[in-house]
């Protein structure tokens, strides 16, 4: 029962970090198109 918790967390954690970083790599696109927009 213990070993299918951790598994579970574990699977949690790669979701949430899977998330975080493909929201952190378009942010890292779409911010420099952001402002050059914005500044042209």
């Amino acid at each position: 029962m213990q070993r299918g918790k951790v598994n579970q967390w574990i699977k949690r954690l790669g979701v949430v970090g899977f998330l975080f970083f493909l929201i952190k790599g378009l942010l890292w696109l779409i911010v420099p198109i952001l402002i050059a927009y914005f500044a042209w």
